[in-house]
């Protein structure tokens, strides 16, 4: 009643609208917090947890529908749009933090938003849900695992901290709390968490502790059935119960424990529903009712979270809707409330569900697909590529065996050097000691990661022993299982990524995509252009020549991502990921050809001959991709771009010329170019020869310089004119103070090794914070440069017609 009284208050006359209150739990007191006359964030959320489509009944009455004349298609149009949803379900969403990709950052919650993504979880308790939740997160947990090492000195202090001072992981801690025999009262006293919610997961944890010491083979039908109503996963009681989770599957199984599936119809089953938007619970009735159709599931991307975005999702419908229009039954399994695929239309059965072995497995049974699809949902599928071919699942597209050769270190060098293509100069290391020796084998500088990550997750580039060492003891836990890959840095090299699709047989390549940053930024954080728009043709052939014989060996059917370092003449391969990657979408728009949709042809046995997609297609334009970076929502950190990916988006721009469609991009990304002014530049020691033609095209677009002593005297020596500011450490007035007096107008700043990138980070915040554009590499500040006035002159194209001049 108050939302409505407040719509009507505002003047909102139809759509949709956000109304946030806040409620005093000790006298009910109630009040509005903000409204959003529009649909918001929570309006995704709203939509997936009930079944009711906000936004699309919204889009309908604003252009002249009422509520009456609307019917609710969930229930095929058995009830009218302006029936309330009624659910008979609890659904439980929780965020999704990066922080450890910033370390430096605050990771407390505040009113400013920090999560990137978020799971959304389904079941008939609010147990269940949570624990559904949880394991869906993707962050190494299986429902409410232990986070506190309780044996610690400092434990109870460090808990009260945790309670007090909400960071990603309170809940966990809560739960902790419990396991250390807190009461009720006290967590409430700390957390301020309704008692509720705290009664709950101290059920659980009281469930947890009566199950240590048990072994698996005391439990009867019963006891499983009871823990698997509350949510427990298998892998979480096989670690309370010291065995493993096929173990505990078996057990289930044995005891003919499976779950059932109920149906979101948004009337609690009033109506009878055709549509088949699914989650599973453990009770009796199973209104899953699976059709023999010829069917194909497609595993999703579960949350966003920095590496694995939007992009991935963009495959997993574009798979959805090819498979579909040519007959397959297509079946969906995700998580994620924010995305596409888990609109209940985008396939014919949807499953809102976490990624997991077992609750993948179990609609595999009770589907029994054609194939499935591992391939799409970034690196989430992957882990369980393995697990579900052992357990017979029909993997179509590329085998596990070859994504796991392309993976494989040690087995791809030797791919590589069998067909005689060049890599980095690598070596793989399981202890400290083997990493220096490996080290000064190949020599500095290095680029250092762990295996098997995605979004360049714990990747640095080190430069002597000493940073080797620190790496090494703060950075990953190496062992046998995880070794840790070395790599010689080709610094200064131009880097390349190239997607293409091969059926077995053929290749097409798709678009070769050259990186505006300099090999060393991540390829997800670099900005990047279609066609390249400065590599040789003769390089660009003998790319192509390697993607097609790479595709060929390692056996691909589907989309293969190959990227390149290129220095001088030399091009070395930087690795090859057999599946959709991040920049498939752009590739397809940037070329009009849906290349997640071929691909998806070619997994169920359709040549790229028998669609009709033989030819590479170069556009005659330009394509340019920017990424998109959160930096300003996290005040401690250093927006430096490095191996490690940070960026949680990206935006396109297309130009008859490269320098157009950059300008284009740049805008897109809400980065402003600089229309005159003062140019400030300090740059490290290898980069001054080359930022001197930069310096020289600034001036001719009527800059002036200003540079820091060692910068300045270079480009004093090339006979340009620059006035010296000093640097922060050197007294004032400095550089810091330039920007805070709105005294520059463009920042170009590279640097290397710990201590120059530690003194020049508060030029680089106080850019962010003041809105002066910066860079820190010099390529995009030549792009920059380049780019100065295009946008006054460009011209707007619908991408239709650009794609029409390519056929």
């Amino acid at each position: 009643n108050a939302s409505i009284a407040v719509l009507r208050e505002i003047g909102v006359e139809t759509g949709g609208s956000n109304v946030q209150f806040a409620i005093n739990p000790a006298d009910g007191r109630m009040i509005v917090i903000e409204m959003n006359p529009r649909v918001s964030r929570s309006s995704a959320l709203a939509s997936k947890a009930t079944g009711f489509p906000i936004a699309k009944v919204a889009a309908k009455l604003a252009v002249g529908y009422t509520l009456d004349e609307l019917r609710n298609e969930i229930t095929g149009g058995a009830s009218p749009a302006s029936f309330e949803p009624t659910i008979d379900y609890v659904v439980t969403k929780i965020p999704r933090f990066t922080f450890e990709k910033f370390p430096q950052a605050d990771d407390r919650l505040t009113t400013q938003m920090k999560s990137v993504g978020e799971a959304m979880a389904i079941g008939r308790t609010f147990q269940e849900s949570l624990q559904k939740a949880l394991r869906s997160l993707e962050i190494g947990v299986d429902g409410l695992t232990e986070f506190l090492d309780v044996a610690a000195d400092d434990a109870a202090d460090r808990l009260a901290r945790e309670l007090r001072h909400p960071g990603g992981n309170r809940i966990f801690y809560v739960a902790d709390a419990f396991r250390m025999g807190w009461s009720l009262d006290e967590v409430h006293e700390h957390s301020r968490i309704d008692p509720w919610f705290l009664a709950q997961i101290e059920d659980l944890m009281n469930e947890e502790k009566a199950l240590r010491g048990r072994v698996l083979g005391s439990l009867k039908a019963e006891d499983l059935l009871h823990l698997k109503r509350k949510g427990f996963s298998d892998s979480r009681l096989a670690k309370l119960l010291g065995s493993q989770e096929y173990q505990v599957r078996a057990a289930r199984h044995k005891f003919d424990i499976h779950p059932v599936y109920k149906r979101i119809d948004s009337c609690a089953a009033e109506f009878a529903t055709s549509t088949a938007y699914l989650y599973s619970t453990y009770e009796e009735e199973c209104e899953a009712a699976p059709s023999n159709r010829k069917k194909v599931i497609v595993l999703g991307g579960g949350p966003n979270r920095i590496g694995q975005g939007i992009e991935f999702d963009y495959c997993c419908v574009h798979a959805a809707m090819a498979l579909r229009e040519d007959g397959f039954e297509t079946i969906m399994i995700n998580c994620n409330p924010e995305t596409v695929s888990t609109d209940f239309d985008t396939s014919d059965r949807l499953y809102f569900e976490p990624l997991t072995l077992e609750d993948v497995l179990e609609i595999i049974h009770i589907e029994q697909p054609w194939g499935v699809i591992v391939q799409y949902g970034g690196q989430t599928p992957l882990k369980l590529a393995r697990a579900l071919e052992a357990a017979n699942a029909p993997i179509i597209g590329t085998s596990p065996d070859s994504i796991d050769l392309a993976e494989d270190r040690e087995r791809f060098q030797k791919l590589v050097d069998t067909l005689g293509l060049r890599q980095p100069p690598n070596r793989t290391a399981r202890s400290l000691e083997e990493a220096i020796v490996s080290a000064n084998e190949i020599g500095y500088p290095l680029v250092v990661r762990p295996s098997y990550v995605l979004g360049g997750r714990a990747m640095e580039i080190v430069f002597n022993d000493d940073d080797l060492k620190r790496y090494m003891r703060e950075a990953v836990s190496v062992s046998n299982e995880s070794p840790v890959l070395l790599d010689r840095f080709l610094d200064d090299a131009i880097e390349m990524d190239v997607d293409a699709i091969c059926d077995g047989e053929e290749v097409l390549i798709g678009g070769l995509m050259q990186h505006i940053e300099q090999a060393g930024v991540h390829s997800g954080d670099s900005a990047c252009s279609i066609p390249p728009y400065d590599l040789s043709q003769e390089l660009q052939d003998s790319i192509r020549d390697q993607v097609r014989l790479l595709a060929k060996s390692l056996g691909v059917v589907g989309l293969m991502n190959t990227q390149f370092a290129i220095k001088g003449s030399d091009i070395y391969i930087l690795e090859v990921n057999p599946r959709a990657s991040r920049t498939a979408p752009f590739v397809s728009k940037a070329t009009g050809y849906p290349l997640a949709k071929i691909a998806a042809r070619c997994m169920v046995g359709q040549s790229l001959a028998a669609q009709g997609v033989t030819r590479e297609r170069i556009p005659n334009y330009y394509s340019v991709k920017e990424a998109v970076f959160p930096f300003i929502k996290f005040p401690g950190v250093d927006p430096l771009l490095g191996p490690e990916m940070k960026s949680t988006g990206e935006v396109m721009g297309v130009g008859k010329t490269f320098s157009e469609a950059y300008a284009k991009a740049q805008s897109a990304a809400s980065i402003k170019l600089p229309q005159g002014g003062k140019v400030f530049i300090s740059i490290r020691e290898s980069d001054k020869p080359k930022v001197i033609s930069v310096a020289r095209d600034f001036i001719a677009k009527g800059f002036s310089l200003v540079a820091t002593r060692g910068t300045a005297k270079a480009l004093a020596d090339a006979g340009l004119p620059c006035d010296i500011v000093n640097k922060v450490y050197e007294g004032r007035p400095h550089v810091v103070d330039m920007i805070k007096n709105g005294e520059l107008h463009f920042i170009i700043n590279t640097t290397e090794g710990k201590k120059a990138i530690a003194d020049s980070f508060t030029i680089r915040r106080q850019a962010l914070q003041d809105q002066v554009t910066y860079t820190t590499t010099i390529s995009a500040a030549r792009a920059t440069c380049a780019a100065l006035g295009e946008l006054a002159a460009s011209d707007v194209n619908c991408l239709q017609d650009l794609h029409r001049t390519l056929n």
